[in-house]
């Protein structure tokens, strides 16, 4: 009988993360569509998406999945094992952007005036800090664009930042020859979402302390290096997944 609670509070609680990872997904493609129509630019990996739908009869959500799908199968080469969170992050953003782009709850703003484009585009990149922290404050993994760099961290001994700005201003350069809009917007996404992020924890911490999960329900170690592994245990030092894209 007590293992059967035991088994039951441990199955509840696995639900309450992968609830909070996905309101966090939701939050992060929120703030996606709110940068996607302010029309002032795009952050690295959404500039690559938006070039790859130009060119093929992708959504931009869709190019977004195969994207994600693509660092995965990279990561699975160098022995990452992508979490629940991982696998969520790549299916559901482009999932929930094409849903919303659809149904134009925010219109295009290119035609509107500066002022409120610009408050549209700083707030979507507050609401990716934020479902970002979200997302992984249940360590059930961090984004596929994460695992990758901290694995390439790990296995070519360069740091953190060398290797992320690596990896994202090659998904820049790729997306701008591709024709996705670089601009104003690229330059907000790159100097804010640190701090957004870092909000983010906070508000977490101050007043959803409950949101992280016990040292009970976090799984151990295994013998492949998985994402949820590769986070630090205080994630308000964790780089940012632009899906965190």
């Amino acid at each position: 009988m007590q293992f059967a609670s035991i088994r039951r509070f441990n199955s509840l609680a696995y639900a309450r993360r992968l609830l909070v990872v996905i309101l966090g997904l939701f939050l992060c493609s929120v703030g996606i569509v709110c940068t996607y129509r302010s029309g002032l630019g795009l952050g690295p990996w959404d500039v690559l998406h938006k070039g790859v739908s130009l060119h093929t009869p992708l959504t931009f959500g869709q190019a977004s999945i195969l994207t994600g799908a693509v660092v995965i199968l990279v990561g699975l080469m160098i022995k990452i094992r992508p979490g629940i969170a991982t696998i969520l992050n790549m299916l559901l953003i482009g999932v929930f952007i094409d849903l919303q782009l659809r149904s134009n709850w925010l219109p295009d703003l290119s035609t509107t005036q500066w002022p409120l484009r610009l408050f549209v585009d700083v707030f979507g990149v507050f609401l990716m800090g934020l479902g970002t922290a979200f997302y992984i404050t249940p360590r059930l993994g961090a984004g596929p664009r994460d695992g990758l760099m901290l694995r390439l961290h790990i296995l070519i001994g360069m740091r953190i930042s060398i290797v992320r700005a690596t990896i994202e201003l090659t998904a820049l350069t790729i997306g701008f020859f591709l024709g996705g809009p670089v601009g104003l917007g690229t330059l907000i996404f790159a100097f804010g979402i640190g701090p957004s992020v870092e909000i983010g924890f906070w508000l977490i911490k101050k007043y959803l302390p409950a949101l992280a999960p016990s040292p009970s329900t976090v799984p151990p170690p295994h013998a492949h290096t998985s994402v949820s592994d590769l986070a630090p245990l205080h994630p308000v030092s964790h780089p940012v997944d632009q899906h965190s894209s």
